[in-house]
This record gives structure tokens, sequence and C-alpha cells, in this order.
């Protein structure tokens, strides 16, 4: 994204006023998997509380935050997720994006999208009546 991009848009990536302000008030305190940078003041606020905030890297999508960085962004985990988490398990998962409004979204064969044909009604269904 060029310069243009970067002052004018905040969708796809952070600002430069948000980069600046990272760079003069914030403290890097680490990056995920997908490149994702978390920060906190380096002053907390005038009720003691900490402000933190993440510089997505890519498409601002806050899903794009794992749940232990998500946990630690609300003030649930006082350290970095890298201290404070188990070791993955065998089942979980890497992660996904949420395909929502895109082209590979899940689209139910009932959809307009999937050319709106309902499949046909089996008769096990009985309507409420009030009279009943």
């Amino acid at each position: 994204m060029g310069i243009l991009g970067k002052i004018f848009t905040w969708w796809d990536g952070a600002t430069i006023s948000t980069l600046l302000n990272s760079a003069m008030t914030g403290e890097h305190v680490g990056t995920d998997a997908q490149g994702n940078k978390y920060y906190r003041a380096k002053k907390p606020r005038a009720d003691g509380s900490e402000r933190r905030w993440v510089i997505y890297d890519g498409a601002n999508d806050a899903s794009r935050v794992p749940a232990e960085w998500h946990g630690w962004l609300h003030g649930s985990l006082d350290g970095v997720p890298e201290s404070n988490l188990p070791p993955p398990r065998i089942w979980e998962v890497d992660y996904t994006p949420n395909a929502t409004g895109t082209a590979s979204a899940y689209r139910p064969k009932g959809a307009l999208e999937m050319g709106g044909k309902r499949a046909a009604a089996t008769g096990d269904y009985d309507a409420w009546t009030p009279d009943s």
C-alpha cells in the first residue's frame, strides 16, 4: 500500500497516525503467528489501568486475533501469552479466516446464490394453531 493509502485508509492496516503513536507512546510486547503486533502504553492511565492494542499485519479483521492474545488485549492475562500458555494440544487446529461476505463463504443449497431451490417438505412438520 502506498503512502496515500496509509494516510487515508484504516481498513487495510494501520494508519500513519497509529503507527507513529505506537512508536512514540507504546511498547511492543509480542507478535503472533500471523504477524500481528501487540503493544501496551508506556504510561498507565489515570485510573491505573493499562492501554493495550494490536497492529494487524494486513486487513483489520478482529477474527485474526488468536484467543490467547484476545485475552491479553482485554486484561484477562497480565503477562504476554507466550509465558502463560500451556503447550498446544494435538487436536488443536490452525486459524482459518472468517469467510463471511466472501466468495468462499458457506452457502446452503437453498441460498439464493446456489439457485434458491429448497428441498421439498417431507410432511414431518405440523404447524401450530391456537385452537389446538
